[in-house]
């Protein structure tokens, strides 16, 4: 009888004393949430969108952004001065992950999944296109759709594509990108060009063979009448320009 009382008084002290620090805990906790409020998730998704969006300011057509779900089961203390980054590798085109991030009153870091939709027009063959074919404006035909699901380097601008020459052939309706098309030189190996040299207060004109071809905007050296070379930066028509 007295071996059965003792068993029943360590029971209940123990019971007593679980009962106690499960109150102690929740005290505890109650305090710490009283302390660092629990952060509203939502808030967290407008961040993202307002980041995104700034980070999108110039892109061409329409443009949307979409931030993922937060997990609701993170615990984040509330934040006084939450910060939205980029994570290296990372880009505001597409599918992409964004980090958000904060150092007060209690620090802390996570990444959400966010999706930018970019709606415009691009460039596309009007017709077919044979390889070494100098593209003009009647080759190039304007299509709508997600630039974000398109392959890196397509064109957005008839001028960005037009007098370039064809690098590989190619049917009606091919999306046009950078490597399909080459640029075509603005200056040819022999051919005479007019240099154009300036300076403050003047300007001079003379012509000159170029010693080799360029591209708009790329250095090229040009022989003039007294056999001395000049260099001078290569644009259309066979003009080249030495500036002073």
């Amino acid at each position: 009888m007295r071996n059965a009382l003792l068993n029943c008084l360590v029971v209940l002290t123990a019971l007593v004393f679980g009962a106690s620090q499960t109150l102690h805990a929740a005290t505890n906790q109650a305090a710490l949430n009283k302390q660092y409020p629990k952060q509203d998730l939502s808030l967290l998704n407008a961040k993202v969108v307002e980041f995104l969006q700034t980070q999108t300011v110039g892109y061409p057509g329409k443009v949307t952004v979409q931030a993922g779900a937060i997990d609701p089961n993170l615990k984040l203390a509330q934040c006084q001065d939450v910060q939205v980054f980029l994570p290296s590798g990372s880009r505001p085109w597409g599918k992409t992950s964004v980090g958000i991030r904060c150092s007060t009153p209690s620090a802390w870091t996570i990444y959400a999944q966010a999706t930018v939709n970019v709606v415009a027009q691009y460039l596309v063959a009007a017709l077919p296109l044979a390889q070494g074919r100098v593209v003009t404006a009647e080759d190039l035909l304007f299509q709508t759709g997600d630039l974000t699901q398109l392959p890196a380097g397509i064109f957005t601008d008839v001028a960005q594509a037009q007098g370039r020459i064809v690098n590989i052939s190619m049917s009606a309706g091919t999306v046009l990108r950078q490597e399909m098309l080459k640029v075509s030189p603005v200056v040819q190996q022999g051919q005479t060009v007019m240099i154009t040299s300036s300076g403050k207060g003047f300007r001079v004109s003379a012509e000159g063979k170029a010693m080799a071809k360029a591209n708009e905007g790329q250095v090229v050296q040009v022989k003039v009448a007294s056999g001395q070379v000049v260099s001078g930066i290569a644009r259309q028509g066979g003009q080249v320009e030495v500036v002073f």
